[in-house]
């Protein structure tokens, strides 16, 4: 039940941001549907690949589908002023997209008794790599890639989900608050992770 709860979450938050980053670049209707059901289901393609699952898993869930169109319509249709202030509402949708997929990615994981390394990486790789796609194909850089903290709350997920701190369905369900919480935060009061740039030492030395 609860691997379904959170694919149902993930997908409509991952379709909902999807459209709305395709809006935000003036993409047509069925821009906005490519981009978000690239968004809902690319971090689970992307997943199936690595750790050794038919990407064709991936149409079965038809269900779920139906679901992302149903969100992307929905908000497609959504009034021109309600949607202006939608840039916040973006983010957080973001947010609960990867929770929901990283915890989700990670149960994978660890159902097929793969090592904790491969479960976190599992658990990035879903959280995060329909983001990944949706932003190249809307000509941003992925959020994952930038000094902007992202990717380590998928990390978190993975580690706790790995080494069976959270289990069980309540414990799981605390850990998707947790995680988009802390995803909020750092969105919000512009937590960065460290990093170095060499743009002023080329601007210099030039």
């Amino acid at each position: 039940m609860t691997w379904e709860v959170l694919s149902i979450i993930g997908t409509i938050a991952f379709a909902i941001s999807g459209a709305i980053v395709a809006m935000e670049e003036e993409y047509d209707l069925l821009g906005v549907y490519i981009l978000g059901i690239v968004t809902a289901f690319g971090g689970g393609a992307i997943r199936n690949l690595l750790i050794g699952v038919p990407v064709s898993a991936l149409w079965e869930q038809g269900t779920l589908f139906l679901i992302a169109l149903l969100a992307m319509t929905i908000v497609y249709l959504f009034p021109q002023k309600t949607l202006t202030h939608w840039k916040r509402w973006g983010n957080f949708f973001d947010a609960l997209g990867l929770s929901a997929f990283a915890i989700q990615g990670a149960l994978y994981a660890v159902k097929m008794n793969h090592p904790l390394s491969a479960v976190i990486v599992a658990a990035v790789l879903t959280g995060s790599g329909g983001g990944i796609v949706r932003d190249i194909l809307a000509g941003r850089k992925p959020l994952v890639l930038r000094s902007e903290i992202y990717a380590a709350w998928a990390i978190v997920a993975g580690i706790a989900v790995g080494t069976k701190l959270a289990s069980t369905p309540v414990e799981l369900y605390i850990l998707f608050v947790v995680v988009t919480f802390l995803r909020i935060l750092s969105y919000t009061y512009n937590w960065k992770l460290p990093h170095r740039s060499l743009r002023n030492q080329s601007m210099d030395q030039s």
